[in-house]
Order: structure tokens, then C-alpha cells, then sequence
């Protein structure tokens, strides 16, 4: 996916979240290896399946996102806001996690090998 593309379909997201129109960001599937996502409001959006290997979401706000079965492997997830998100089935072998609180976050069948945890909750 093209940068552009994806600073659009952001925007569209922004405004579906603040009821302005837009939609919300349907990211399935997408490839989005070594984006530069740092600090991104991706509140609720579908990510599912999607190519996220390397990507940074540092500080990201990823509350009730949808990443089942999607490859986050060596994603840079620290300090990001997960409740409620959905990582069923998810490949996160050698993810930084450190002080992630994963309290309310679906992990069932997830791939936590090789990842970096500290201070997670």
C-alpha cells in the first residue's frame, strides 16, 4: 500500500470516529510491512490478516482493532493502548511489547515467541 493511500484511508478514519462522515478504516489483509504507524488512531479498525511485520505503532491508540490472524512479527507495539482489541490467532514472535497492558485483549492461539515483554501487564 501506497503512503498516500494509507495517510487517505487514515483520514477517512479520523472522521468516521468523530461521526464527520469518513469510514472506518477497513485494513484487512493490507500490506503494511515497516509502516511508520507511531502514534496512529486506529481505534476499531479492521486490520485482520493484515502484513504488519517491523511495523511501528509505538503510542499507537489500537482500542478495539480487529488483528486476528494478522503478522505483526518484530512490530514495535510499546506504549500503544490495546482494550478490547482481538489478536486471535495473531503472529507476534519477536514483537516489542514492553509495557503493554493486555488486560481485555483477546490472545487466544497468539504467537508471543521471541517477544519482548517487559513491563507488560
Amino acid at each position: 500500500m501506497t503512503p498516500d493511500k494509507l495517510k487517505a484511508i487514515l483520514a477517512d478514519h479520523a472522521l468516521w470516529l468523530h461521526d464527520e462522515g469518513g469510514k472506518r478504516a477497513d485494513l484487512q489483509e493490507a500490506d503494511l510491512q515497516e509502516a511508520d504507524l507511531q502514534w496512529a488512531f486506529l481505534r476499531g479498525a479492521n486490520l485482520r490478516g493484515a502484513n504488519l511485520q517491523g511495523v511501528n505503532l509505538r503510542g499507537a491508540n489500537l482500542e478495539g482493532a480487529d488483528f486476528r490472524w494478522a503478522n505483526l512479527s518484530g512490530a514495535r507495539l510499546s506504549g500503544a493502548i490495546l482494550d478490547e482489541a482481538r489478536f486471535a490467532g495473531a503472529k507476534l514472535h519477536g514483537a516489542y511489547l514492553n509495557g503493554v497492558n493486555w488486560e481485555g485483549v483477546e490472545l487466544s492461539g497468539v504467537d508471543l515467541s521471541a517477544a519482548k515483554l517487559n513491563g507488560a501487564n
